[in-house]
């Protein structure tokens, strides 16, 4: 399904008057966000993305939307499971919450650079090898069973192979420098321990791509319905993060639900040809699956 490409420019400039406008404009300075800073922009991401689900339904109709939703969904809860991974390189790195926010701006915006590949490459492999939506299931089962068995994941970033190449082409100070990334000693070019984090943060995204990038793509193979719910997802994934760092531990069961949700989608795709589970069943399913494990974390104290 074709999307004429004027609602991809406007879109488009629609994302980077926000991100110019978040930057520019309401974070020009270093702060510490705050919780009702946090929640508010949550709220008016979320509330963005209702708005736009709306306008996909009066102008695709009422499937697409459901399919932006449900790929909403799952980006969303996926992004949850990224906020914990942020949490462990920040804290390894004792970096100060005030010079959070730059690195995850950037990080993000890296991150819809690597989507926007990754969903059309991913679209174009499945309208020409139409197999490879069978490789795409198995995956997303496999790592669905991952999740599922390997929950406590620990980060060692000096272990990471990317950070030791990186070392050994640029120098790296042992402690921070405001914000920046980048600074000149006795007129030498050093990066920061803060460029080594966003390095950290992109390669993480990039993991989490391959995840669930496939899973939206058994959800709709509409580039434009798999990229405007990323986007959303994405740009919210800020705000979300410091409203929910310092309570997020306490969903352990939501990596369960998620893993079960990859396995349900990876199903889904191999099942394509043989039977197409309607995009309401899939909806529910996703919505009490994520829904559930959260208030069970919350119910049930973590052995």
């Amino acid at each position: 399904m074709d999307t004429p490409i004027i609602f991809w420019i406007l879109f488009n400039a629609f994302v980077l008057l926000m991100l110019a406008l978040d930057l520019g404009v309401f974070n020009r300075k270093a702060h510490e966000i705050s919780l009702k800073e946090a929640l508010t922009w949550t709220f008016i991401w979320v509330f963005l993305a209702l708005v736009f689900n709306t306008i996909i339904f009066y102008w695709k109709g009422q499937q697409q939307a459901l399919e932006f939703f449900t790929g909403y969904l799952v980006e969303k809860a996926l992004s949850i499971d990224n906020i914990f991974v942020f949490i462990m390189i920040f804290s390894y790195f004792q970096i100060p919450t005030k010079y959070q926010h730059k690195v995850l701006f950037w990080g993000i915006l890296g991150a819809l650079i690597m989507r926007v590949i990754f969903i059309f490459a991913g679209v174009a492999l499945i309208e020409k090898f139409h197999f490879t939506i069978y490789l795409f299931g198995a995956l997303l089962i496999y790592t669905g069973y991952k999740m599922f068995y390997h929950n406590n994941a620990t980060i060692e970033p000096d272990k990471n192979p990317l950070i030791e190449v990186f070392k050994k082409f640029m120098p790296v100070t042992p402690h921070l420098h405001e914000d920046k990334f980048f600074v000149k000693l006795n007129g030498k070019r050093f990066a920061t321990p803060l460029f080594l984090v966003l390095i950290l943060i992109e390669t993480t995204d990039l993991i989490f791509a391959v995840d669930s990038i496939p899973a939206i793509l058994a959800i709709t193979q509409d580039q434009f319905i798999v990229y405007t719910s990323n986007v959303f997802a994405i740009l919210g994934l800020r705000s979300l993060y410091f409203a929910l760092a310092g309570v997020v531990h306490r969903f352990w069961l939501l990596s369960y639900g998620l893993a079960v949700v990859l396995v349900f989608v990876g199903l889904k795709m191999l099942l394509i040809d043989v039977y197409k589970i309607p995009i309401e069943w899939s909806l529910i399913f996703i919505a009490t699956t994520i829904t559930g494990s959260i208030m069970l974390s919350l119910r049930i104290r973590k052995p």
